[in-house]
């Protein structure tokens, strides 16, 4: 009897931790960049599905990198939407040679209702680009829920991977300026009020059908693993019968 209920338990501690492997990969925030050249005007779009430990979300506070002193957000109609200013210890002197006291450094989305963990959303900024080529900019994300909060803000160190954070802030690396003068580029308009180029929403669709696969592979593997488990532990019992027998 001690044997069958030390399989039930392995069998039982076994599916669990399979289930905890599938939460953290598709719990990220992501960003997607309609273009990452130097200098544009870009449309970010952020999206999330999860809660915090499956907690409704009720906030999020996009804080901008200090190479930005401002981002337009995209009206969205779930969501309340303010900025936060700063002043800076200097002026500072903007491409088009005009000159700055302050700065946007955050913006935070109150959720008109709760968003329910596993449902998807997205909140897109309009910024544009600074001028230096291979920058990464970080965009920290504090994601509050009724019951808890993560703080998406976690840097990785020098030749680390992101993927390894726990909770990595969305980030965009810049690219080498684009030689070519596009005046009807999507993200032209620093007002961010479109939805994105085909390119982008593109983009994003392929990671969220990639995000969807990976999960339902997750699950498949999990299925297949726990009928396993259940196989092995009828068979023990079928094998414990017969000896008795």
């Amino acid at each position: 009897m001690r044997t069958t209920s030390s399989v039930l338990l392995a069998a039982g501690g076994t599916a669990a931790l399979m289930a905890l492997g599938l939460g953290p990969a598709a719990a990220h925030v992501h960003v997607t960049p309609d273009t990452t050249a130097a200098g544009e005007s870009a449309l970010l779009v952020f999206d999330l599905s999860h809660g915090c430990e499956g907690s409704p979300t009720t906030s999020l506070t996009f804080t901008l990198p200090d190479e930005l002193v401002d981002a337009t957000p995209t009206a969205h109609p779930g969501w309340e939407i303010k900025k936060v200013t700063e002043e800076l210890a200097e002026p500072r002197t903007l491409p088009n040679g005009s000159q700055v006291s302050s700065r946007t450094s955050q913006i935070v989305y109150t959720a008109k209702e709760p968003l329910a963990d596993g449902v998807r959303d997205t909140i897109t900024l309009g910024v544009t680009l600074p001028e230096a080529e291979n920058t990464t900019l970080a965009f920290p994300v504090l994601q509050s829920c009724e019951k808890g909060a993560t703080d998406w803000s976690q840097i990785p160190a020098a030749g680390q991977n992101g993927h390894e954070l726990e909770s990595p802030a969305p980030a965009v690396t810049v690219t080498e300026a684009d030689d070519d003068d596009h005046d009807d580029h999507d993200g032209g308009d620093s007002s961010g009020s479109g939805h994105g180029s085909a390119p982008e929403a593109a983009s994003v669709q392929d990671r969220d059908n990639d995000d969807d696969a990976g999960e339902v592979a997750g699950y498949v593997g999990l299925g297949a693993g726990v009928l396993g488990l259940a196989a092995g532990v009828t068979a023990l019992l079928r094998t414990r019968g017969r000896s008795r027998a």
